[in-house]
């Protein structure tokens, strides 16, 4: 199920888009209060946008811009809304999203694509390991995109090992959709109570929430402590409320591809101009095919490498490697500049660590200082002082490093109204 889009010539691909965005200016011209008054006010002829180069002569929308207008984004009648949503507000306070039907229909179709591209096909069974309720929208387009591409789904929710494998057993689901994570606390619970990996049925998990790749797409430590329990297919995804629209993984594991039917994309530097090929940069983002709250050049505040190159599984989109960190969460650490995956990348390294948080924060006279709480059965001296040897050898700094108590860490990790393990805690100003 590979769309004839994302198999096009790289030219067709672009006529496509340039064609969609130039709808896209009409609309947010009669429909979108905030755009309107943003045309307005800095004189924008929207016919002058024909091209994805012109995207540049036109301003940024922000977090801070869809917090602060929240409402103004809006396009349809509040009757037209079927669906409310609302992002995590990981860097900032939550902003709801509303969506018509037509959207729900989109947000099925990126889905399942999506699951097509890691290999899903009708005949599996998908287990849903996330929340669905909660206004929270990927569980969501999970369930629709199962349903659009045929598959089963078993809506299973977060939590409840017992539930999980419980279902498993039953059920015999092919696939998994969970945060990698929780796939070690899968695979503890099978071991402690004699449950066989082997004969599970599951033979891959559609992952969420945590990367699965360094950036030259080999297997980081968190995927290679996964396969090395339980031999299954890891398919890494990307994706964000804003966005509604994922970037998924093929079975060459190469990056999630881009799906230029859905939406635009930019990469842009510190002084929001595109990067060159293969440096770091901000994506940035053109929602297409949106009805209610559509986007235009939206910072997602997620620092990514794009790669260019066909892709052997047939496809000639954009593949985006690993999230390397979010722009607000970059560390200046005595000299270095650290993006916390890196230290939970370190983290991941040790079994014994049961879980852990990253706190930052300005010291006293202003500059970056890491803290972390690591939770374990066995606080030793000698493993705290393992774990301090290994960040000094990876990343050449040493945090502040100390113990907390396993329950303690779990309250911090998920704060009340979490739908999400909260990893970094973020004091500074």
């Amino acid at each position: 199920m590979i769309p004839k889009l994302e198999i096009a010539s790289l030219s067709e691909i672009k006529s496509l888009q340039e064609k969609k965005l130039r709808e896209l200016m009409v609309y947010l011209n009669e429909k979108s209060p905030y755009y309107q008054n943003l045309f307005r006010a800095k004189n924008i002829a929207i016919d002058s946008i024909q091209t994805l180069e012109d995207l540049a002569t036109l301003p940024l929308t922000t977090k801070e811009d869809l917090q602060q207008h929240n409402d103004d984004f809006l396009c349809v009648p509040k009757h037209a809304i079927i669906d409310y949503v609302t992002t995590s507000g990981t860097l900032g306070d939550p902003v709801t999203f509303a969506l018509t039907d037509n959207d729900l229909e989109r947000l099925a179709y990126n889905e399942a694509i999506s699951f097509a591209c890691a290999g899903v096909k009708k005949e599996d069974v998908l287990q849903l390991t996330t929340t669905i309720d909660r206004r929270f929208m990927a569980g969501l387009a999970y369930f629709l995109g199962a349903r659009k591409l045929g598959a089963g789904i078993i809506r299973v929710g977060a939590g409840s090992l017992e539930l999980q494998w419980d279902s498993i057993i039953k059920f015999k689901p092919t696939y998994l959709i969970a945060v990698p994570s929780f796939l070690l606390k899968l695979i503890e619970y099978a071991n402690v109570n004699g449950i066989d990996l082997k004969k599970s049925g599951v033979k891959g998990a559609i992952c969420i929430g945590e990367p699965l790749r360094n950036q030259d797409f080999s297997e980081n430590v968190l995927s290679e402590k996964i396969k090395a329990s339980w031999a299954i297919d890891l398919f890494s995804t990307y994706a964000s409320t804003e966005m509604s629209t994922a970037f998924s993984e093929c079975e060459m594991q190469n990056g999630g591809h881009h799906h230029p039917e859905l939406i635009i994309i930019e990469i842009l530097d510190h002084n929001n101009t595109p990067v060159t090929e293969g440096e770091v940069g901000e994506l940035t983002i053109t929602s297409l095919g949106i009805e209610a709250m559509p986007l235009l050049r939206f910072k997602t505040g997620d620092m990514v490498i794009a790669h260019t190159e066909p892709c052997s599984c047939g496809r000639n989109t954009m593949r985006l490697g690993p999230v390397v960190g979010r722009k607000k969460q970059m560390i200046k650490y005595k000299g270095t500049t650290l993006y916390p995956p890196a230290l939970q990348n370190v983290l991941n390294e040790f079994s014994a660590v049961e879980n852990f948080v990253i706190e930052l924060y300005h010291n006293s006279i202003g500059t970056d200082e890491i803290s972390i709480k690591i939770g374990t059965n066995t606080p030793t001296e000698a493993l705290l002082q393992n774990i301090k040897d290994h960040f000094r050898a990876k990343l050449r700094v040493l945090p502040s490093i100390e113990y907390l108590d396993i329950e303690d860490i779990r309250a911090l990790q998920f704060p009340k109204l979490s739908r999400k393990p909260v990893i970094i805690i973020d004091k500074r100003p």
